[in-house]
């Protein structure tokens, strides 16, 4: 399996967020990537290259405009109101409040624009999403062009970020743009199987409203878990769209039996579905030793997960999402994709 990643990933570094009432170094950091590609070399995965470069349009299918015209301009506008630091909101228009109106200050707009403050700002964070978005269309090229599947390391992650908000570590949605990618490619359908550990709300906000483009998320059940307001089973789509979208959210502790139960049921549907294309947003944030999250799956689920996932015999692009900074992220993002190639 060939896999796509860029070293640009590494200008999104030493960033804040807002966790429990005080700014940490943020979770999301590059050893997370590096760790990965460690791995694909340790066990021969198959070839990797670095992504062409795509201009925006492609994002501009998934995205608003005025969201995706902001992001190449934060940090510059940011420091030339004098701000240093990571960039990052200072109010959000919740309910009662006016969300119609586009502010001026940057630290207002990155609350307009936001839905938490996990998505910060440091110079080079730009260069490295717009990296993970050529990351994404870069895979997506390999598999509509014949090969089975192809794995894209994308680095920051997609799956939180919606049609005009970022959040949750996540600026543009890798995976929803590659899926409409495939639709204006040709697929007639496509379907998103979401295996992180927290629910991908900006891919289910995108798609909610269409029958063409299938999103199945596992994941911590939402009353408990970021991020908390979006992921419930009873959410089924909405119009054209209703009984394409497919929640399942479960307790804190589950196991690989649990789990596993789960991707079966998606699995089914997912066939059911009949898509041209599959695309996984690929965390693996649910590992029992993970540092922000409360699964219990092991090292040896991961393979497993794979290996279902290949017997729907469908073309594949794997895209890189959630799995913190411990060294089994290689062990165990690698070992879904030897487990699709075993499979």
């Amino acid at each position: 399996m060939r896999t796509i990643f860029s070293p640009k990933h590494a200008g999104h570094s030493g960033q804040l967020e807002l966790v429990a009432g005080a700014l940490v170094p943020g979770f999301e950091k590059p050893s997370r990537a590096e760790y990965i590609r460690a791995r694909i070399d340790a066990v021969g995965l198959g070839p990797v290259s670095e992504p062409a470069t795509h201009d925006l349009a492609a994002a501009l299918r998934v995205h608003a405009e005025d969201f995706i015209a902001l992001l190449p301009k934060v940090w510059d506008m940011w420091t030339a109101e004098g701000k240093s630091g990571t960039a990052l909101p200072f109010t959000w228009p919740t309910r009662g409040l006016r969300g119609d109106k586009r502010p001026e200050r940057i630290d207002a707009l990155l609350g307009f624009y936001s839905f938490d403050a996990g998505a910060g700002f440091v110079p080079g964070t730009w260069e490295a999403v717009k990296s993970s978005y050529d990351t994404a269309l870069t895979a997506a090229e390999l598999v509509d062009g014949g090969e089975r599947a192809a794995f894209a390391l994308c680095r920051p992650p997609g799956h939180h970020a919606g049609a005009a908000f970022m959040g949750g570590y996540c600026f543009i949605n890798n995976a929803a743009v590659a899926a409409q990618w495939f639709r204006d490619r040709g697929a007639a359908r496509v379907a998103v199987l979401d295996v992180d550990y927290h629910h991908g709300n900006g891919t289910q906000e995108i798609f909610y409203a269409r029958p063409d483009i299938a999103v199945f998320n596992l994941h911590a059940d939402p009353m408990v878990e970021f991020p908390f307001f979006l992921g419930h089973a009873d959410e089924r789509g909405t119009g054209a769209g209703e009984g394409f979208n497919h929640n399942y959210p479960m307790p804190f502790g589950t196991d690989w039996t649990a789990w596993s139960a789960a991707l079966e049921d998606a699995c089914a549907k997912l066939a059911n579905y009949g898509p041209d294309a599959v695309v996984v947003s690929l965390g693996v944030d649910t590992f029992e030793k993970d540092p922000i999250s409360r699964f219990r799956l092991t090292s040896a689920d991961y393979p497993k997960i794979g290996a279902r996932i290949a017997k729907l015999g469908l073309p594949t692009l794997f895209v890189m999402e959630g799995g913190y900074a411990v060294e089994e992220i290689g062990v165990n993002a690698v070992g879904v994709l030897t487990g699709f190639e075993g499979g």
